[in-house]
């Protein structure tokens, strides 16, 4: 661990993540739900290791990644010092990058596409692993962005259950920005009901209170633990 930590970004960090299991707690409560029935996954693209550090440090084991060439830079050494983590892939996944996703990450939430899922199937068959799957849904039909479309969300699930063999345990969204969170998440509750499905991941720093109380199993929230960060490079994939 770095001795000499950014007091400024450790205190940024330490804060953040206490406000934020703060609102999950009072989100829960109001939902009349466990607190533990919440995961919170810290999304820490483009977060330096030393801060990676001092989060682990403060107590907090879970983590979303959005590039696999990121997360291949940042955690396998982390992993080693503490074999604790649970590191998950929350952005979207190249069908040729299923190799490594399968090896290192013991979450995907951005399974979108008949290729991608095959891909995996094969992957976690070669390797022996079988990370847990979430099927994004792409609730607001947005063309620019991933996921498979509500309509064809349930076609889907039994694809990659039935010809693919995969373990899809819930389902992930990102409502467009500008929009009410509130139809999305509803949405996306639905059709995981419909599927027998109970996880949900939804909600992320502006909204993770109010997807708590729209049922979200999982929320992934970045700034608000971590404050600003410089944008992604918008060349850079998964």
């Amino acid at each position: 661990m770095n001795p000499n930590p950014d007091p400024t970004t450790t205190t940024i960090t330490t804060t953040g993540l206490e406000n934020v299991r703060r609102a999950v707690a009072e989100a829960c409560a109001r939902a009349g739900r466990e607190p533990g029935s919440v995961t919170l996954v810290a999304a820490s693209k483009t977060v330096p290791v030393d801060v990676l550090e001092r989060t682990i440090e403060a107590g907090h084991l879970v983590f979303g990644e959005n590039r696999v060439q990121e997360a291949k830079a940042k955690w396998p050494e982390l992993r080693g010092r503490c074999p604790d983590l649970e590191l998950h892939l929350i952005g979207p996944l190249q069908s040729n990058k299923a190799r490594e996703a399968v090896a290192l990450f013991d979450v995907v939430h951005s399974v979108d596409r008949p290729s991608l899922a095959a891909a995996l199937a094969r992957e976690c068959v070669r390797q022996g692993r079988r990370p847990r799957l979430f099927v994004q849904v792409n609730t607001g039909k947005e063309p620019q962005k991933a996921g498979v479309l509500p309509d064809d969300a349930d076609a889907f699930l039994a694809d990659c259950r039935e010809t693919h063999g995969l373990d899809v345990v819930g389902l992930m969204c990102i409502p467009p920005a500008g929009e009410p969170p509130e139809p999305h998440f509803s949405t996306l509750a639905k059709t995981a009901a419909r599927n027998g499905l109970e996880l949900l991941s939804m909600g992320m720093s502006t909204d993770y209170a109010t997807a708590v109380e729209y049922g979200a199993t999982h929320v992934r929230v970045g700034s608000a633990i971590f404050g600003s960060r410089p944008p992604l490079n918008p060349s850079a994939t998964g």
